[in-house]
């Protein structure tokens, strides 16, 4: 049972609130109070509570956390924030909150005590990260000091009150171990593409909202030899790349006040072009970075990794056609030529009926052939039935891989002979 049902709902709210107001009127305006300041003064005032009245350890420990978690962190949501099972926290208006746990939707049973607390939460959130969201600009998408993606819409764009969607980021990331324990993959996969990524394979992971690319890339940077020059580029900082010292992280800016001006994806390409890059990482592409990615990967920056949504392979095809298509007019067939000659390898990544993550195909780029990108199939995800709602399979290695100059003057050519057919 929740707490705070069981503390009695709204006589429990107005109480707290009396408190806060308490404890505001004590702290000094005039400087930072620290989070332990902060939590001496709740104490103080709870202890002057269960003297007026009778509270008990149980009462006073829910009420402390309450109070600091109104004040320092997300308020109501802050529960879900700590719930390593729960995935992602979708806010709709102060009063419909949902999460995600183990791969369905359920409600929340707390709300906000009103649109103007998820007014401040939503103000602490983009605060911390140097981002604005007002009426002028009510769209943002930031991320939480852990990582967490966040984006937020604001009343009245967002016409039942502001609409806030966490997607948690996990403390340990997922490593390649990880997922092939979790059948997203078989051992055989991971190891065929962590082969593809020390030789230096320009590599591309597509797939649907929630398919876990982002995951996926963290977990393949795991085989860029850690002697390398690495530059990740982002629109909120979620990479966490382990093993490579030489590592510098970007991320986007957008527009602010004052001077502060927008820095995009973009912009941060053509800046890591001139930063000495072994390697370009860049989060997702979404419209005309992809462009500038291409031309990166066309440059001799070997080995460099991207994302973007798409329903297949194929599809993710004429995506990056689209994308390129939004930053400049170019002849299709030039588009399609960047295409192929900038991208190697093709990831792509689908969540099943049963809801697992998995990959599902892995492509070679072969050129252009009759005025369209040539793809390859070297891995399929085979289904090979269902038990007790869960899919079962393996993956099949259907062609083996065509252009091995990269594995050749690598010195991998051997190695990954191995894996194939």
């Amino acid at each position: 049972m929740n707490l705070a049902i069981s503390f009695g709902g709204t006589g429990m709210e107005s109480e707290l609130e009396m408190i806060r107001e308490r404890i505001l009127e004590r702290m000094d305006v005039s400087r930072v109070v620290t989070d332990g300041e902060l939590e001496e003064i709740i104490e103080e005032e709870l202890v002057k509570k269960s003297h007026e009245s009778a509270m008990s350890l149980t009462r006073r420990e829910f009420c402390f956390r309450e109070l600091f978690n109104s004040m320092r962190k997300l308020d109501v949501v802050q529960e879900l924030l700590e719930d390593d099972s729960v995935t992602e926290i979708l806010i709709n208006g102060s009063g419909n909150i949902f999460y995600e746990k183990e791969g369905g939707l359920r409600r929340f049973d707390r709300e906000f005590a009103s649109e103007r607390k998820l007014a401040d939460v939503i103000q602490q959130i983009v605060g911390k990260s140097n981002r604005i969201v007002n009426e002028a600009s009510p769209i943002a998408d930031t991320r939480l000091a852990d990582g967490s993606r966040v984006n937020i819409v604001l009343a009245p764009v967002s016409i039942d009150g502001s609409a806030v969607s966490i997607r948690k980021f996990p403390g340990q990331p997922l490593t390649m171990k990880h997922l092939v324990e979790l059948n997203a993959l078989s051992e055989k996969v991971a190891e065929y593409l962590g082969i593809l990524v020390k030789a230096g394979y320009n590599i591309f992971i597509s797939g649907g909202t929630g398919s876990g690319k982002t995951t996926f890339l963290n977990a393949l940077s795991e085989y860029i030899p850690g002697d390398e020059r690495v530059i990740t580029i982002e629109d909120s900082a979620e990479l966490q790349i382990k093993g490579v010292k030489n590592l510098v992280r970007l991320e986007t800016r957008g527009r602010g006040g004052g001077e502060a001006a927008e820095i995009t994806v973009r912009d941060l390409i053509r800046t890591a072009l001139r930063m000495r890059p072994d390697r370009i990482v860049v989060g997702e592409c979404r419209g005309g970075e992809a462009l500038d990615m291409l031309q990166a990967m066309n440059t001799g920056h070997d080995g460099s990794l991207s994302t973007g949504h798409a329903n297949s392979g194929r599809d993710m095809i004429s995506r990056l056609e689209t994308m390129v298509l939004m930053g400049i007019e170019l002849p299709v067939g030039a588009i399609r030529g960047q295409i192929a000659s900038g991208i190697d390898i093709l990831v792509h990544l689908g969540r099943l009926r049963d809801r697992s993550r998995k990959v599902i195909e892995i492509l070679e780029l072969d050129g252009v052939r009759e005025g369209e990108v040539a793809l390859r199939k070297l891995f399929q995800f085979a289904e090979e039935g269902e038990e007790r709602g869960k899919v079962s399979g393996r993956w099949v290695n259907c062609e083996p891989l065509l252009h091995r100059d990269k594995l050749t003057a690598s010195g991998f050519i051997k190695e990954l002979e191995k894996y194939e057919l």
